[in-house]
């Protein structure tokens, strides 16, 4: 970016966005990134698309992990070209290999959506291999572990032996009655890398060995008695073939890092790449931004926008368009009102989209690209360069009306302030009749009532007001499209308590014209009031009619899904009753046989007996409705509407509708989701305390009442054991069988996993189950597993 043009960036505070966003990067060079960015209107298409992929990505599966990016570019190029790399230049390898490879698992379990960020992803080349041989053979930074080589194994164990031997030696010595007269303290202690005993200066020659230091106040010498000078060598031997080893190590991972590096440098390029595009979309969720349409028309049509840089709570949301049916704006009101703001707000989320970030304002809102966006705001009064408030903005504007052409958009703020009110505006005047035949987009903000007047008057320019709410003498920040701004100075006045003749007087002052000017705006302003109450009254009454509409559909659905369900049950109670049937007949079909087979033998009264009981049983289970006998009962009570009774033939519960009418003895009962006439005599008030019904499956007996109840679609396992939590899933799974569930969800929690895995072994071999996993975003992912019945 061109330094002007970075001036005319920084006075829209895109440089203030660009801080933001470095701050959700991760690295350095992902934060010199996000600050170098610059508006590019032949590329924000492809640079909004990348940001709105990334962001959906990030709703779903959450953000991955760029923790661990550190340029290494230098130390591989280094190791490259032949050099030996340190433990720590090798372990910042080993993190940016584990960061890549993260990123592309992250991408890899994030599914098959498809996006424009993939050739980034598909261009990470994860290289586990050279992690491994990294980070297995490099404990820290000064510490390298046995295991890196054989060699380095086996000379770390002799060292560790030759070691003991001298100390061995050295202990003796300090544990002898001979010599502990003479040592200052019984210990061994290590000087220049040998093992030594700490001797009083006046007893040196009592212990004969080498000097290798001496206190700082002089009355100790330490000595390496003659019996360990030969343990001592062999250890310093030891550890000089220690270090040549680690520096081969070295040698060797510094020499496949530098085959790697080119392959490793791409993928951390690609990796800061992806870091500032994750970055777009984390600042887009902190501001709640959405994708703008893009065109290149100079179309410009926002939806509740807000600045970035205003507080949330304290920001005032803005409908604003410009390059639609008109080509110029010119926005007016009180100081402090927002109109500086509201011109900010347009040419900041310009530069926004163009540099591919979401823009805080309402879905379908439209940006166009510009070529360039030239603004001159706020005080550039310069005392060095002897200029006031006025040669300032003139000298800007000069040079915007310089480089203004059709592809630019121009903002000026308090356009022809600072100078004589008269020549301001006729100023003002002729600088947007310059810039608009240069076909240029502008917005521009001022006190001038001649301005205004130029916006009525003239196609292709629009007025816009900040609202002034008189009562309270406050701005409300609401920009007014198509209403030109009044002076509130008199209504102001009187309000604050100035004598009424004065400000009467001052209404005589001012000319007949401006007076009739006046009248019409506060007209328009009257009449925009009115039809506000007016369209707000209308989408009240469309917003009750939609909720009107809204609960009916959604109480039509309650009632298709109840008899979906019914329709459900009975399916699956006449399979049970077939398979119940199928085996009776099975077993009657056995012992027919059996005494087909004894034909020469005669039925024993007991062997007819059980076979009229099955034949009697098959006629049962053939009719499921059993007929009760009335046994005289009467109703304790004439039934109302709302009571609980028990359509007795049948054994169904249902509800009273409507009590018998006349002598027609019939009553009108809702059973489920079916409504009928019952005879009175049928009919048992219900008491509380009945027992519910219960419903046979294979000799095993099930409570009907409760497996519906239990028809819940989760399962909360937290605290309990793995024994627990198995026997409370196959008594959940029959209960979802018999209520017609077809999946619901296991909550386990994360935890140790041992929960998740005694459940996932259960439900692998339960013949019930068609499929389960874990959750994915927004359902509980590792803390839940979502199952699936047959």
């Amino acid at each position: 970016m061109q330094e002007d043009m970075r001036k005319h960036a920084k006075a829209l505070e895109l440089d203030k966005i660009l801080k933001l966003l470095a701050e959700q990067t991760s690295c350095e060079d992902a934060v010199q990134a996000a600050l170098a960015l610059e508006p590019s209107p032949r590329d924000a298409e492809r640079l909004l698309q990348e940001t709105d992929d990334a962001f959906v990505l990030m709703a779903r599966f959450g953000s991955p992990s760029f923790g661990g990016l550190a340029n290494v570019t230098g130390s591989l190029r280094r190791a490259q070209a032949g050099g030996m790399l340190t433990m720590a230049e090798l372990l910042k390898v080993a993190a940016v290999l584990r960061t890549i490879r993260g990123i592309s698992e992250w991408r890899r379990k994030s599914g098959d959506v498809a996006g424009s960020l993939d050739d980034r992803f598909d261009a990470l080349m994860p290289n586990q291999y050279l992690e491994n041989r990294i980070t297995g053979a490099i404990l820290s930074e000064e510490e390298m572990a046995d295991n890196a080589s054989p060699a380095l194994a086996e000379i770390r164990r002799k060292t560790r032996r030759a070691s003991a031997r001298a100390r061995e030696v050295l202990d003796r010595m300090v544990h002898s009655q001979s010599y502990q007269k003479y040592l200052q303290d019984p210990i061994v202690t290590i000087r220049e890398g040998r093992f030594v005993v700490p001797v009083k200066a006046e007893c040196r020659n009592e212990v004969p060995g080498l000097v290798h230091d001496t206190s700082a106040s002089g009355s100790t010498v330490f000595v390496e008695p003659m019996a360990a000078v030969e343990a001592n060598n062999q250890v310093k031997v030891f550890l000089s073939a220690e270090k040549k080893e680690m520096e081969r190590i070295l040698a060797e991972l510094s020499a496949e890092a530098g085959n790697f590096a080119d392959t490793i440098v791409r993928g951390y390029e690609t990796a800061v790449q992806l870091n500032v595009v994750f970055a777009k979309a984390s600042l887009a969720y902190r501001m709640k931004a959405a994708r703008p349409k893009l065109n290149d028309r100079g179309r410009i049509v926002l939806h509740q926008a807000r600045h970035p840089l205003i507080d949330p709570k304290a920001v005032v949301p803005t409908d604003l368009s410009l390059g639609t049916r008109f080509d110029t704006l010119v926005i007016t009101g009180p100081n402090t009102g927002g109109k500086t703001v509201a011109l900010k707000t347009v040419g900041l989320l310009t530069l926004m989209a163009m540099c591919g970030l979401l823009i805080p304002a309402a879905e379908g809102s439209e940006i166009s690209t510009f070529h360039q966006v030239l603004a001159d705001i706020g005080d550039e009064q310069s005392i060095e360069q002897s200029l006031s408030t006025f040669s300032a903005h003139m000298k800007n504007i000069i040079e915007i009306m310089g480089r203004a052409d059709a592809d630019s958009l121009i903002l000026l703020d308090e356009l022809g302030a600072g100078t004589d009110p008269v020549e301001g505006a006729a100023l003002a005047e002729a600088i947007l009749e310059a810039l608009r035949r240069k076909g240029a987009k502008i917005a521009a903000t001022t006190h001038y009532a001649e301005l205004k007047a130029y916006a009525l008057q003239t196609d292709g320019v629009e007025n816009a007001s900040c609202e002034f709410d008189v009562a309270t003498l406050r701005p409300t920040y609401r920009l007014l499209m198509g209403m030109p701004g009044r002076s509130n100075a008199f209504a102001i006045s009187r309000r604050l308590g100035m004598d009424g003749e004065v400000v009467e007087r001052a209404k005589e002052l001012v000319s007949g014209e401006n007076r009739r000017f006046e009248d019409v705006v506060q007209s328009l302003e009257d009449s925009r009031r009115q039809m506000e109450t007016e369209r707000d009254a209308a989408r009240r009454a469309r917003e009750e009619s939609e909720r009107a509409r809204r609960e009916a559909e959604e109480a039509r659905n309650r009632v298709q899904t109840e008899a979906d369900r019914e329709l459900r049950r009975a399916r699956e109670k006449a399979a049970l009753l077939v398979d119940r049937t199928r085996a009776r007949i099975d077993a009657l079909l056995n012992e027919i046989e059996e005494i087909r087979k004894q034909k020469n033998k005669t039925l024993s009264a007991e062997q007819k007996a059980r076979l009229n009981s099955g034949i009697r049983s098959l006629e049962d289970a053939a009719d499921p409705v059993s007929s009760n006998e009335n046994s005289g009962y009467r109703l304790p009570r004439p039934l109302k509407a709302g009571d609980a009774v028990l359509i007795f033939d049948i054994g169904k519960k249902g509800t009273v509708l409507r009590p018998p009418e006349g002598n027609s003895g019939e009553v009108l009962v809702q059973a489920g989701i079916v409504q009928t006439r019952v005879p009175l005599s049928n009919l048992r008030l219900a008491e509380k305390t009945e027992k519910p019904r219960r419903a046979a499956f294979r000799g095993v007996t099930k409570d009907v009442n409760r497996a519906q109840a239990a028809a819940a679609t989760e399962i909360d396992l937290r605290g309990q054991t793995a024994d627990e939590a198995v026997m409370n899933v196959d008594r959940f799974v029959s209960d979802a069988m018999l209520s017609g569930v077809d999946q619901f969800t296991v909550i386990h929690g994360k935890g140790t996993g041992v929960l998740r895995s005694a459940v996932q072994q259960y439900l692998k071999k339960s013949p019930y189950v068609k499929s389960f996993r874990l959750g994915t975003f927004g359902e509980g992912e590792s803390g839940v597993t979502i199952v699936e019945l047959k």
